[in-house]
C-alpha cells in the first residue's frame, strides 16, 4: 500500500477502517468472523468490504472450509520493483552490509 492508499483509508468511513484494522489484526476472516470481531452488523462489514475492495486494499478469495463463503484478506504491499515488500526489507539488509 502506497501514499495514495493511505489518503484514500483516511477518506472511507469509521465501518470501513475498523474492518481494515481487524482484517490487519486479526485476518484473514469471513465475513461471519469479521462481523464478531468488529461488532458491526453484517450489512455493515459488506458495505466496509465493498469499499475496501473498490479502493483494492482488501482481496476476496475462496474459502475452502464453506466454499459459500469467502475469505478476506489485505492485499500485500508491493515494492516498485514488483516484490513484496518483506522481500525487498530482507534484500536491502544483505546489501547493507
Amino acid at each position: 500500500m502506497g501514499e495514495t492508499d493511505g489518503e484514500e483509508i483516511e477518506d472511507l468511513p469509521p465501518s470501513a477502517k475498523l474492518v481494515f484494522k481487524v482484517l490487519e489484526y486479526d485476518g484473514p476472516l469471513t465475513q461471519k468472523q469479521i462481523v464478531e470481531e468488529s461488532m458491526l452488523s453484517a450489512r455493515t462489514v459488506r458495505y466496509a468490504l465493498e469499499r475496501l475492495e473498490e479502493i483494492g486494499i482488501v482481496d476476496e478469495d475462496i474459502y475452502f472450509a464453506d466454499a459459500r463463503q469467502s475469505l478476506y484478506r489485505l492485499q500485500e504491499p508491493v515494492a516498485a520493483d514488483g516484490s513484496g515488500v518483506e522481500e525487498c526489507a530482507k534484500k536491502d539488509a544483505c546489501c547493507a552490509e
